[in-house]
């Protein structure tokens, strides 16, 4: 009976928590949303420049003549 009533609990916990994630996650859409339209950038990436790996910029420079 208790292990019983324990996964139930445990079960809600994690719906709760799994709700409040996707929220969080609507949120930040309408803000980058809300972003893209203020500069009128139909969508892609909020920020530019960051698509190359960390060090893409210290290995352009080494490759330079």
């Amino acid at each position: 009976m208790y292990d019983d009533a324990l996964y139930r609990s445990t079960s809600a916990e994690l719906i709760r928590r799994a709700e409040a994630e996707r929220e969080v996650r609507l949120v930040r859409l309408a803000r980058r949303a809300e972003r893209r339209a203020g500069r009128g950038d139909p969508g892609g990436r909020v920020s530019r420049g960051r698509s190359r790996g960390r060090l893409a910029g210290f290995v352009r420079a080494a490759l330079r003549p």
